[in-house]
């Protein structure tokens, strides 16, 4: 226990051995998931699918301890979900990369953020960003969570219904019927309420009632309870079944260091590089600003420590490309275990040390995390198991947005395209996009150009760049 508080300094922190035990499971049971998707995914651009396994588990471990280690933040990492589609299905499917140059490519990334990362370039950009956009990337965040707590529900699903045969005559041209389409499609809105009946979104709510109750009743470790107590639900229910507790771990040769940077520096593959590094640059500033916040790290609008975390995202993601799988980032699923109670690098070990773990445990790991098959034709999968824990998470976050001076419209409305923007595109990056590129015209257009600086400026150019010139 000495040791443990010279180095995570629990007692500074309000914290206990427990808590920070308890986090880092809740943490690693909430982003387990990436364990068997990563390896999906990048199956499609034709690499091992037990390789790739290996690399998740590995990559997330290594980040992970050194997070803990040299910042002391219970914030997890892992391949980042958004990257991993970008690098198989945008590089390598579409623009025709092969996977070994993709990887070159993230290892690229990886480096030059290393290089940002020692001359302290990356903090000065969290330092830089307005109090209004940090509280709302905080609560954008939680929004986010919470949308993807109701998919993973199936609460909330994709409105793919049948179109309305009365919505079309008999003589439609093609290009008519197309027009009909896009009407029909935001007239009755993107989304919709799910199949409630579905046994994984029963099992999800009964889980979020399971949660909520033992919250309300202020009980010790409620999430970590409550998420144990679904699966037993899910189990009851015959949604999840045991399927073993030990496995051995498979060869991880296949993509062992089988990066390639033949061609890569030129003007084709150039663009792909900037979009890999901006990506992964925003959503791990991103991460940091929203949990940070909601653990009460933040300290006078900074981030003590702001390096040591973003080299463990640097290091992290050449690692990861070394051994075979794309970027690595801080996972927003973090804030679960700050919920839990976690405050310090300890969870983020405890996370960790169970991605290595999970290289001989996969059986009982997928069993929690691994999805329910909600529709195979279409590869879709419900997580009843760990929904219910983003829900209630996202219902802590999103305290930080009433921080956000809604009176002063030159900060809150680039703050409301913040909030809404992140979870509405997917991607905190794009969410941090719009709020920029908002912030540093509105404030020009209203004749504020003090709360402006060279590095906001240098972000909206960066973006504006992004979506008009390299188009990717």
């Amino acid at each position: 226990m000495s040791a443990l508080e010279r180095v995570f300094k629990l007692k500074e922190n309000k914290t206990t051995l427990r808590r920070e035990i308890s986090g880092g499971v809740v943490t690693f049971l909430t982003m387990s998931y990436i364990i068997f998707v990563q390896p999906a995914v990048l199956q499609q651009a034709g690499m091992n699918f037990n390789a790739v396994m290996m690399a998740t588990c590995l990559s997330a471990a290594l980040a992970s301890i050194l997070m803990g280690v040299l910042a002391n933040y219970p914030i997890a990492l892992a391949p980042a979900m958004g990257e991993n589609f970008f690098f198989a299905f945008t590089v390598v499917l579409m623009l025709k990369v092969p996977w070994q140059q993709a990887l070159g490519i993230v290892f690229i990334s990886g480096i030059l953020f290393v290089l940002l990362t020692l001359f302290k370039i990356r903090e000065k950009f969290i330092d830089a960003i307005p109090p209004s956009l940090k509280h709302a990337i905080a609560a954008g965040i939680g929004l986010f969570i919470g949308f993807i707590g109701l998919t993973d529900a199936g609460i909330i699903i994709r409105n793919n219904s049948p179109l309305n045969a009365i919505a079309f005559s008999d003589n439609l041209t093609s290009g008519r019927l197309l027009e009909q389409l896009n009407i029909f499609q935001y007239s009755t809105g993107a989304l919709k309420l799910g199949d409630l009946t579905n046994p994984a979104t029963m099992v999800a709510v009964i889980g979020l009632f399971i949660i909520s109750f033992l919250m309300i009743k202020r009980i010790k470790g409620a999430i970590l309870w409550g998420l144990l107590l679904t699966a037993g639900v899910a189990m009851a229910f015959g949604i999840i079944r045991w399927q073993g507790f030990v496995s051995s771990p498979p060869s991880i040769e296949p993509t062992l260091l089988k990066l390639s940077f033949k061609g890569l520096f030129t003007l084709e593959l150039i663009p792909i590089i900037i979009v890999f590094f901006i990506m992964d640059f925003f959503d791990t500033i991103g991460t940091l600003i929203g949990v940070s916040s909601r653990a009460g790290l933040m300290k006078d609008n900074k981030l003590p420590r702001a390096s040591r975390a973003l080299m463990a995202d640097a290091v992290g993601t050449v690692a990861g490309a070394l051994l075979g799988t794309s970027t690595v980032t801080s996972y927003i699923e973090s804030a679960a275990g700050v919920e839990e109670g976690s405050r310090t690098g300890l969870s983020a070990v405890v996370t960790g040390l169970l991605f290595l773990s999970a290289i001989f445990f996969s059986p009982i790991i997928a069993m929690v995390g691994g999805g329910y098959a909600y529709s195979l034709e279409n590869g879709l999968f419900l997580y009843p198991v760990t929904a219910p824990v983003l829900i209630i998470v996202a219902t802590l976050m999103m305290k930080e947005i009433v921080k956000i001076q809604w009176d002063e419209f030159s900060d809150s409305i680039p703050a409301m395209l913040t909030f809404i923007g992140i979870p509405l595109t997917y991607s905190i990056a794009d969410g941090l996009a719009l709020g920029f590129i908002s912030f540093t015209f509105i404030k020009i257009l209203s004749g504020k150009l003090k709360d402006l600086n060279f590095i906001i400026l240098f972000i909206t150019l960066v973006f504006l760049i992004r979506f008009f010139v390299i188009k990717l």
